[in-house]
């Protein structure tokens, strides 16, 4: 029955992987910005390694680096600065070839990183922010490596912010954002900056891609958790309409689809790949019975393993109330595991535990299903 579990829950998370997408984030500026920093800092791993990638175009130097549900597109051979033109000439190409393409190849959000410290904005650097915009893609202009302190931004920044905002270019927020992606380990300077460069890039990507981003980024817990809380929702609305016309126990397989596709969505947000994902699904699910049985009078399980219930039927109000409190049971399970809380026995994941925490947090929730 674990196979088969195992096997069932595979095609869900293929499925809701297909569906989660991409979201594509075009990277410009000057060698030594700090763009590699920058977007590692934001996403939790080497997402911009130098010279990885397939060039976005035939004899492009426009490279695609794909990890997951994000792409990043950078520049490689040419510098900004010396050869704009044959840059623009690129990304121009490379955009409008993508417009006729699935939303999880065109490009969604442009950065342009430009180093704080550097006290001047040239007028190719407009010019190139420009085209981007001209190109319908939303920009954000991103000052890097900023020092601040007790609160107060460098001074040589702040006037460099204000000269681009003078420009009255057509940026994200009309303003630079001010960041510092890594702690300094010999001044100390610690990070700044990033969670308002993610907010707002994630205000301006398409609606379709803003759960891949929800899903790549690694420094908002409360981004993931907003959009897990979509998904439950959605899952909950799928499973009372299966069983808008009441359906017998011996029938509830109909909603197995739902709930596997509302946990393999979850795990993904939380950057979880699919065999972690099936071992915490697998001990998780386990308890569900029991804990199911008693607070909804011998509840049938709605996923595989819980055989058959002779007599009775679910109702929309039994079927979403059961999916609701299993999604936000998983949710829990997903949260501690994204923050390495999980508990475990000399370094393997303590299942046990895990059990006990889903069926913690599925008590917490099945009593709301008896008052409905």
């Amino acid at each position: 029955m674990t196979q088969w579990f195992t096997e069932t829950f595979r095609a869900e998370f293929d499925k809701q992987l297909d569906q989660l997408g991409r979201i594509n984030l075009a990277i410009f500026g000057k060698t030594g910005v700090g763009k590699s920093t920058l977007v590692n800092a934001i996403f939790g791993e080497p997402v911009a390694a130098t010279g990885i990638g397939a060039p976005v175009t035939m004899g492009s130097h426009l490279y695609l680096d794909k990890r997951g549900s994000l792409g990043v597109i950078d520049t490689r051979g040419l510098e900004i600065g010396k050869d704009d033109a044959e840059i623009l000439k690129e990304v121009t190409k490379a955009v409008k070839q993508s417009r006729g393409k699935p939303i999880s190849e065109q490009v969604h959000v442009a950065w342009y990183c430009i180093r704080g410290m550097d006290r001047r904005f040239e007028e190719v650097e407009e010019q190139f922010i420009q085209t981007l915009a001209d190109l319908d893609i939303p920009v954000l202009v991103v000052l890097t490596q900023v020092p601040m302190r007790e609160g107060a931004y460098h001074p040589d920044a702040v006037e460099l912010a204000r000269q681009i905002q003078a420009k009255n270019l057509p940026i994200v927020g009309g303003r630079p954002f001010m960041t510092y992606a890594m702690r300094d380990q010999f001044t100390g300077q610690p990070p700044h900056g990033l969670m308002d460069v993610l907010q707002a890039t994630f205000q301006v990507a398409p609606e379709a891609v803003q759960g891949a981003l929800a899903a790549a980024q690694a420094i908002d817990l409360g981004l993931k958790a907003s959009q897990s809380h979509k998904v439950i929702a959605a899952a909950t609305a799928a499973a009372a309409a299966s069983a808008a016309i009441p359906i017998p126990f011996s029938s509830a397989a109909v909603l197995v689809p739902i709930q596997l596709g509302m946990m393999a969505r979850l795990a993904q947000l939380h950057g979880m790949g699919f065999e972690r994902a099936a071992v915490l699904a697998v001990a998780s699910t386990s308890v569900a019975t029991s804990a199911g049985r008693a607070a909804a009078a011998s509840l049938l399980k709605f996923i595989p393993g819980a055989g058959t219930v002779a007599g009775g039927v679910i109702n929309a109000s039994v079927a979403s109330g059961f999916t609701l409190a299993m999604g936000e049971a998983w949710l829990a399970v997903c949260q501690r595991a994204v923050t390495k809380s999980l508990p475990t026995v000399g370094g393997v994941l303590d299942t046990a535990a895990v059990k006990e925490l889903f069926e913690r947090e599925l008590a917490k929730r099945l009593p709301r299903i008896r008052r409905s």
